[in-house]
């Protein structure tokens, strides 16, 4: 949708830091629904970061509209499920977003978690995946 430097060129630099010893994130944002691979992603980045951050799609102002038209001429077939999402506000496909990923997660040994990114492990340790589907509930 934009013209940001490849996955592959993120990923690349990405694992140069990690092997160098500095800590790295995975911020997988915004999520697209029904169109971003979230497992794919972690599955290629969990060796090469400590934190994995999944934040949904925000659509305010201007975007709201450019993102809509986009949906609604590249994937017609999502119109439905972006309408309820972002007009009725209905947070159904992120609370199932949230099941899936944390038995997603669970499989694959990583923690999970919500709203929290304090968790605190060694270098060494796989990430620890962290959910801001539903961020505007900090409180903090």
């Amino acid at each position: 949708m934009d013209s940001a430097v490849s996955i592959e060129r993120k990923l690349a630099a990405m694992r140069k830091f990690h092997d160098a010893g500095i800590r790295t994130t995975c911020f997988i944002s915004p999520i697209f629904t029904g169109l971003t691979d979230i497992p794919a992603i972690i599955e290629r980045a969990k060796d090469i970061c400590n934190l994995v951050w999944l934040e949904n799609l925000n659509l305010r102002g201007d975007y709201r509209k450019r993102i809509l038209e986009w949906i609604h001429i590249h994937h017609p077939d999502l119109d439905g499920l972006y309408h309820e999402i972002y007009s009725r506000r209905d947070r159904t496909y992120w609370y199932e977003l949230d099941e899936v990923m944390r038995d997603f997660t669970q499989k694959l040994g990583l923690p999970y978690v919500r709203n929290d990114d304090s968790v605190k492990r060694k270098f060494s340790d796989p990430p620890v995946v962290v959910n801001y589907f539903f961020h505007e509930e900090i409180t903090r």
